[in-house]
């Protein structure tokens, strides 16, 4: 069975050079070709000698995924169903904007955590993602917008923003996480502070990633101002409470200086009412924090919709007027099933049986 290199930072590239009887900077170039020219085999690394690549096919493979589909939306938005080397199927998704272009990788094939309102566990939970199945979604994002025949323009074709929240829960899948973030940081060129980790709330793992000391963001999905609330729509995180989430996001905030962001999915008639805003405020105050408000982006077989637009403006203002930061995620691609979880989800239901 080949050896997968895509995953290896230079300087194992560079030992892994050596141990073939090359000289280092040999993996200088295999970095370069891996990561900067996604090169999906050993034949496209032109700079390297032919014997050299007939050789290393012996013995390694680049490791690239395979795309199963790219759904693309009208408003730029892309979603890729992305098929791993077992052929367990994760998705990624790329947002380009006017100022950037985001990518949304997945950490595990499912969610183990349940949220009710989600469409990322309902199809099952099977196993942790490594840490270059994770960074090749990036790649395979990368190369979809570049071979676009949508007109997007060649300066905002680059990633330059990536965010751990697909499917899966990244704390959940510590080590293959730290270690993605760390490939796509000094590999792939993205800067720490555009590297987004989201967390449903494990208290464990913001802790001990606040003791990495690593310039990223931290967003936590809170969606829900009260513990009661809160463990009816994440059961799987019923063991901590909203305050437990929130000190161990101040801890994060104190190791690192950095701001966390709290996502907030609304829920029509759930957790959208401006009492429940209020509570919400008390939550938070004092945190050197803002709330990401994302109105609910419907899931086929669920019954939970968002709230109308008078609603999402009464509970933002609330939280305004007592002095949280307040953004609400613009909602994109809800023609291409864009919510986490959704295409693999149709994938799972029409393979017959």
């Amino acid at each position: 069975m080949l050896t997968t290199i895509l995953g290896l930072n230079t300087d194992e590239l560079r030992a892994l050079a050596r141990q073939e009887g090359e000289p280092a900077y040999r993996g200088n170039q295999l970095a370069e070709w891996i990561y900067r020219r996604r090169a999906h085999v050993f034949e496209e690394m032109t700079n390297l000698p032919a014997v050299l690549c007939e050789r290393l096919g012996e013995k390694y493979e680049v490791g690239r995924s395979q795309v199963v589909t790219v759904s693309r939306s009208r408003d730029g938005t892309m979603k890729l169903l992305v098929a791993m080397r077992d052929g367990a199927k994760v998705e990624a998704v790329g947002l380009p904007q006017a100022d950037r272009f985001s990518c949304c990788v997945s950490t595990q094939v499912g969610c183990p955590v349940g949220c009710v309102f989600c469409a990322s566990g309902l199809s099952g939970y099977t196993r942790n993602l490594t840490a270059w199945e994770i960074v090749d979604q990036v790649l395979a994002v990368q190369e979809a917008a570049l071979n676009s025949p949508l007109q997007i323009d060649s300066d905002r074709c680059h990633i330059n923003h990536v965010t751990f929240m697909g499917m899966g829960e990244p704390l959940l899948n510590y080590a293959s996480t730290v270690k993605a973030v760390q490939l796509l940081n000094r590999e792939v060129g993205i800067g720490m502070r555009h590297l987004t980790v989201s967390t449903i709330g494990f208290v464990p793992g913001i802790r001990r990633l606040a003791q990495e000391k690593l310039l990223i963001t931290l967003a936590v999905s809170l969606h829900a101002p009260t513990s009661d609330l809160r463990r009816r729509l994440i059961p799987g995180m019923a063991r901590w409470n909203v305050s437990e989430i929130v000190d161990a996001s101040r801890q994060y905030m104190q190791e690192t200086g950095r701001r966390v962001t709290f996502e907030y999915c609304l829920l029509d008639g759930v957790n959208d009412s401006v009492p429940q805003a209020r509570e919400l405020a008390t939550v938070l105050h004092g945190l050197n924090c803002h709330v990401n408000l994302i109105p609910y982006n419907p899931v086929r077989g669920l019954a939970f919709r968002a709230p109308s637009s008078k609603c999402i403006r009464a509970f933002c203002e609330t939280l305004e007027s007592a002095g949280i930061q307040v953004t609400q995620r613009v909602q994109r691609g809800a023609d291409i099933d864009a919510a986490c979880g959704q295409l693999r989800r149709q994938m799972v239901e029409t393979v017959p049986k």
